[in-house]
C-alpha cells in the first residue's frame, strides 16, 4: 500500500483492474463471504478527513458493517425482516458468516459518476448493434453520443457513504430489527443517442453494463438494453464524420467548381467547406430531412498547413446539403462577388513564417513548485485546500463538476452543489443579409462542446504541476476515441488574498491567494472557447469562459459599406453577433447526507439484478431550499432617512418557476441566494450561496426574430427551476432542425412549479456583445466572460486567516543558509509580516 499511497500523493490516479472471474460468479461468492474483510461504522466515519485510501480494511472491535473498494457486498444484520433478506436463487445458499451476517461480495471499482470507460463504451456500441432487427438495421446504425447515464441522487450519496471516499454511513436509517446495510450500487449505465443513416430515424437507448469485463477473459461482452425508443420528429447533432463527408460532397459537385472557376479558383484544395446545421426558418428546414447548409472559404496557398482560409470568404453559392444521402438538393450561384484579395496579415503563425519578427523582449516565467501541488487525485475524485469534487465530461457539455463540498474543520463536510456544468451556448449575428442572418449555431446541442474539445500542451494552455484527464468518446461508426490530456487541472497564484496594516504600529499581515483551476477547450469551426472553473481558498467558486479564435467573415464589393460590421481589410468585413452562454447550477447547500436519506419519506425495496442483491432506496428529497433575490433599495427621504442617505439590501423569496424569470440589474447591484431554511450560522442568519452576476446582456435581435423559436431561454439572465432529472438542456435534447416553438426550459417553467424548500436548479443565461476591432484580426485576443458563486455563512470567517503564510522561518533559515538571503532582509521580512 505505500506505492498506492505515494501515487496519490503525486496526483497519479490508481488503476482499478478489472475484476476476477470469481468476482462474477455469485454461487462461489457466496461460499467465501465470510472471509471478506469489513469495517466498523467508526472506522468508516474516521475515514471521512483522512487521505482516499481504496484498500479493504479490516477491525476486530466491532460488528461488521461496510466494506471498503475493491470488494463490497450486501449484509444482513441479525433480525432484518425477512423481506430485506437476501433472496435465494440458482446461485445456490448463502453461508452465513461467523459474525451471523450474510454477505455477497461484488467488485466495485468505478464511482457511480466516472465517465464511461473505453471498455464500457465499446460494450454498449455492441449491445446496441446486436439489439439491431435485421442486418440493414444495424449497418445504418451511427453513434453521435454515448454518456453515463447518471444515477439518481441517493444512489450517489450511497456510493459516497460506503463505497468511495468520503464515507459518511451515518446516512444509513435503522429498521425493525436493526440498521439496512446496502452493500452493493446498482450496475452502472450508458445512454446512447443512435442515428440511423438508412431509415433517419434517432433514437434513445439505456443500456446496462454488467459485464464489461467479460470479454477480455474470452466470454460475454455485451450489456443489457433497458429501454429503447424512436424519438420522432428530431435530427441530433451533426458529427464530425459529416462535416468531413459535406465538405467532400459539395467540391465534387460539378455546378460549384464551375462557380469557384467564375472566382478564379481552380484548384478545390484551396476550398474550405464548414457545415453548418439549417435551423428552422421554414417548413423545408423540418426535421423530416438531416441537412446542413455549409459556409464556403479559400486559402490563398494550399502548400501553407496553417493557411488562415477565414480570411477569404465566398459569398453568393447557396448550397443545401442532404447529409442522410449526402447530396446536393439546392445550389444557387445568386451573385458573383468577388473573393477578397490576399490580406497580408490574414496569418497568425510565427512572425518568421510571416516575414516578421516576433517579440525578443520577454524573459522567461517559470513556475515551479518543488514540492509538488497542494492538490490529491485519486481517480476523477479532486481535493484540494478543504475542497473536495469530482470530475466528470460528456460529449455534449465538455467539463462537469460533481458533488462540490467544503470541509469546514468541526463542521464537516459541508454539501455546496450537486452539479455544475455549462448546457448550452448560442451565437446569433447582427447582419439580416445572406447568409449571416442564418448563423445561429447552438454550439453545444447542434454539434458538441465535449466532442469539439482538444488537447492540451504543457506550457501554453496551462502552466506549473498540472493533471490531466484523458476523456473517451465514440465515433459515429461506433470506434472508441480518446482526447488525450483534454482536461487540464492545476493551481495558480491569484494576487493577494487580504492584507491590512495597523497604522499606530506599522505592522501588517498579508496573505498571498492561490486558486485551483479546471478547464478544457474547444474549438467550433473558427472559434475557440475555453471553459474554466475557479475554486478560491475564502469559500469562492467562479465560472469563466474565454472566448478566442478566429472571426466569421464577410466578404464586400469595391466600395462597400456595411453598417452590420467592422471592415478589418479590404473587401472583407466582421459582422457583429453575441454569444450566450447557460450555466446548469444543481445547488445543494449544507445538505447534508443525514438529511437527504433520514429526514424524509422513503420506501425500502429488495431488487434483484444479475443474480446478485442490493437495496434500493426511493427517497423522495423534500429539501430545504430556498431562492430569494436581494436588490439594494434607495430609502426615501422622511423620519428614517433625515440626511437622505440611507440605501438597504431588500429581499424577495421567489417562490415558484415563473416568479423566478428574472434579469440582471447593476443599477441595484441584483443577486440571487440559495438558502439552505434550516442551517444557521453563528449569528443566527440562514446559509446559502449568492450568484453575482458579472458583465452581461440580453439579445438584441427583435422579439420576434426566428431565433426564439429554439432559443426561448435567450430571453432572460436567471431561471430556476424545481428539479427534475430529464431536464438538463435548455432548448430541449434535440435542437437541431427543431420546428417546436419554446421547448425546454420555457415549457419547463410554465407548469409553475414550487421552489420553496424544493430540490432547485438555477440556469444562469450570461452573454457578451461583440462588435469586432481591427486588433479582433487575424486571431481574437481572449476576452472573459463568467461569474461568481459567493458563499453566505458557509466557511468558517477563519477560512481565508489561517492560510500560511508566504515566508516561514524554516524557509528563510534555509535561504540564510544558502547565502541567497541577508539576515538584516530576514529581519525585515518578518516584521513586514
Amino acid at each position: 500500500m505505500a506505492s498506492h499511497t505515494k501515487q496519490a500523493a503525486v496526483c497519479c490516479a490508481p488503476t482499478s483492474p478489472p475484476p476476477s472471474s470469481s468476482a462474477l460468479n455469485p454461487q462461489k461468492d457466496y461460499q467465501s463471504a465470510d472471509k471478506q474483510a469489513l469495517i466498523s461504522r467508526e472506522t468508516a466515519s474516521a475515514l471521512v478527513n483522512a487521505t482516499p485510501d481504496w484498500s479493504m480494511t479490516t477491525s476486530a472491535k466491532e460488528g461488521p458493517i461496510a466494506i471498503v473498494n475493491p470488494s463490497v457486498a450486501i449484509v444482513k444484520p441479525d433480525g432484518v425482516s425477512p423481506g430485506l433478506a437476501i433472496l435465494q436463487s440458482d446461485a445456490g445458499a448463502a453461508k452465513p458468516s461467523s459474525k451471523g451476517i450474510v454477505s455477497v461480495p461484488f467488485p466495485q471499482s468505478i464511482h457511480p459518476l466516472d465517465p464511461l470507460t473505453p471498455a464500457e463504451i465499446a460494450v454498449a456500441v455492441a449491445t446496441v448493434r446486436a439489439a439491431g432487427a435485421t442486418p440493414e438495421v444495424r449497418d445504418g446504425m451511427r453513434f453521435v453520443e454515448i454518456v453515463l447515464n447518471e444515477p439518481d441522487k441517493h444512489i450517489i450519496a450511497l456510493a459516497d457513504a460506503y463505497f468511495f471516499p468520503p464515507f459518511q454511513p451515518s446516512i444509513l436509517h435503522s429498521g425493525k430489527g436493526g440498521p439496512v446495510i446496502p452493500k452493493q450500487l446498482p450496475p452502472r449505465q450508458a445512454k446512447l443517442i443512435v442515428y440511423n443513416k438508412l431509415t433517419n430515424e434517432t433514437s434513445v437507448w439505456i443500456v446496462e453494463l454488467t459485464e464489461v469485463y467479460a470479454a477480455a477473459r474470452g466470454g460475454h461482452h455485451r450489456g443489457k438494453v433497458i429501454s429503447s425508443e424512436v424519438i420522432s420528429d428530431v435530427q441530433p447533432a451533426i458529427d464530425a464524420m459529416e462535416y468531413a463527408g459535406c465538405e467532400a460532397t459539395v467540391k465534387a459537385f460539378p455546378p460549384f467548381v464551375d462557380a469557384m472557376k467564375r472566382r478564379g479558383v481552380n484548384d478545390m484544395e484551396l476550398v474550405m467547406v464548414d457545415a453548418w446545421c439549417v435551423g428552422y426558418y421554414k417548413e423545408e428546414d423540418a426535421p423530416s430531412r438531416r441537412l446542413a447548409r455549409p459556409l464556403i472559404f479559400c486559402r490563398t496557398e494550399s502548400d501553407c498547413p496553417m493557411e488562415n482560409g477565414y480570411a477569404r470568404p465566398v459569398e453568393g453559392i447557396n448550397v443545401l446539403v442532404d447529409l442522410q444521402h449526402m447530396k446536393i438538393i439546392e445550389f444557387e450561384d445568386s451573385k458573383l462577388i468577388p473573393l477578397p484579395p490576399p490580406d497580408p496579415l490574414r496569418n497568425y503563425t510565427a512572425a518568421e513564417t510571416r516575414g516578421g519578427v516576433d517579440r525578443s523582449d520577454v524573459k522567461p516565467l517559470h513556475i515551479i513548485q518543488s514540492e509538488g501541488p497542494s492538490f490529491r487525485v485519486n481517480g476523477f475524485a479532486v481535493e484540494w485546500q478543504k475542497w473536495n469534487f469530482r470530475i466528470g465530461f460528456t460529449p455534449r457539455e465538455g467539463l462537469v463538476i460533481y458533488s462540490v463540498a467544503y470541509n469546514d474543520g468541526s463542521l464537516g463536510r459541508r454539501s455546496i452543489a450537486h452539479r455544475l456544468s455549462f448546457v448550452e451556448m448560442v451565437v446569433p449575428y447582427g447582419d439580416p443579409k445572406e447568409p449571416h442572418y442564418r448563423k445561429n449555431a447552438f454550439d453545444a446541442g447542434e454539434d458538441g462542446l465535449g466532442k469539439n474539445a482538444h488537447s492540451l500542451k504543457r506550457g501554453c494552455d496551462c502552466l506549473g504541476h498540472i493533471k490531466y484527464f484523458d476523456v473517451h468518446f465514440t465515433n459515429f461508426t461506433g470506434g472508441v476515441e480518446t482526447i488525450e490530456n483534454c482536461v487540464c487541472l492545476h493551481e495558480e497564484d491569484f494576487g493577494v488574498l487580504w492584507k491590512h496594516q495597523d497604522w499606530r504600529t506599522g505592522l501588517s499581515e498579508v496573505r498571498r491567494s492561490r486558486r485551483l483551476v479546471i478547464s478544457f477547450f474547444c474549438t467550433v469551426a473558427n472559434y475557440e472557447y475555453g471553459f474554466f472553473w475557479y475554486f478560491y481558498q475564502d469559500g469562492k467558486i467562479e465560472a469563466e469562459v474565454k472566448l478566442t479564435g478566429i472571426l466569421s467573415l464577410g466578404a464586400l464589393r469595391p466600395g462597400e459599406v456595411r453598417k452590420h460590421g467592422t471592415v478589418i481589410a479590404p473587401g472583407l468585413y466582421a459582422p457583429v453577433h453575441q454569444h450566450f452562454f447557460v450555466a446548469r447550477l444543481n445547488m445543494a447547500v449544507d445538505c447534508r447526507p443525514g438529511e437527504a436519506l433520514n429526514q424524509v419519506s422513503r420506501q425500502n425495496c429488495v431488487i434483484f439484478v444479475n443474480r446478485i442483491l442490493f437495496l434500493n432506496f426511493q427517497v423522495s428529497l423534500h429539501n430545504l431550499w430556498q431562492v430569494v433575490e436581494v436588490d439594494v433599495k434607495v430609502e426615501e427621504p422622511g423620519p428614517s432617512n433625515v440626511h437622505n442617505n440611507a440605501f438597504y439590501a431588500e429581499e424577495r423569496i421567489l417562490q415558484s418557476e415563473l416568479q423566478a424569470v428574472r434579469d440582471c440589474n447593476p443599477l441595484t447591484a441584483r443577486h440571487w441566494i440559495v438558502r439552505n431554511t434550516r442551517t444557521v450560522n453563528r449569528t443566527g442568519q440562514l446559509t446559502g450561496y449568492k450568484l453575482v452576476p458579472g458583465s452581461n446582456c440580453l439579445p438584441l435581435a427583435g422579439p420576434d426574430a426566428k431565433l426564439f423559436r429554439r432559443a426561448e431561454f435567450l430571453r432572460h439572465n436567471l431561471w430556476v427551476t424545481q428539479y427534475k432529472s430529464g431536464e438538463r438542456f435548455p432548448a430541449g435534447e434535440f435542437p437541431n432542425q427543431n420546428p417546436r416553438t419554446g421547448e425546454g426550459l420555457a415549457s419547463w417553467v410554465s407548469q409553475d412549479r414550487k421552489l420553496e424548500e424544493a430540490d432547485i436548479v438555477l440556469w444562469y443565461v450570461f452573454g457578451v456583445t461583440h462588435v469586432p476591432r481591427l486588433e479582433d484580426w487575424p486571431v481574437m485576443p481572449v476576452e472573459r466572460i463568467g461569474f461568481m458563486l459567493m458563499c453566505l455563512s458557509i466557511v468558517s470567517p477563519m477560512g481565508s486567516l489561517i492560510v500560511h503564510l508566504l515566508w516561514t522561518c524554516h524557509q528563510m533559515l534555509k535561504l540564510i543558509a544558502n547565502g541567497q538571503m541577508g539576515q538584516r532582509q530576514a529581519c525585515r521580512v518578518l516584521h513586514m509580516h
